[in-house]
């Protein structure tokens, strides 16, 4: 499995930090988000570390398939049936920590366009 030891979420998903866990598989971690935006705020990474979702479509489509079941696994445990998943690429586009992760938000109505 590829990890980097620099990473923030190669550590939550190696166990190295603590986090509070919502749902895991062989290959995801589902934990909720330190600065929530919405109700529900749950992150959703693959254990595996890629940069982007962009980079995980093309070196790991069934991870990147796993990931989204994961993210609606979450919704439904939170009880949510309306969520929005979102992947930022790059720091312009708000992706602080560079480890793909979609963000699982619910649990309030969501405005469109967003930001």
């Amino acid at each position: 499995m590829t990890r980097d030891a620099d990473c923030l979420f190669c550590k939550i998903a190696g166990g190295e930090i603590p986090a509070d866990v919502v749902r895991e598989t062989e290959r995801t971690l589902a934990f909720r988000d330190l600065a929530p935006q919405a109700p529900t705020h749950v992150l959703v990474v693959p254990r595996e570390h890629h940069p982007n979702v962009a980079s995980l479509a093309a070196a790991a489509p069934d991870t990147l398939a796993e990931l989204v079941r994961t993210a609606a696994d979450v919704a439904a445990g939170e009880g949510i049936e309306a969520y929005r998943l979102v992947f930022n690429t790059g720091e312009q586009a708000g992706q602080s920590v560079f480890h793909v992760h979609g963000h699982v938000l619910g649990g309030r109505a969501m405005t469109w366009p967003p930001g």
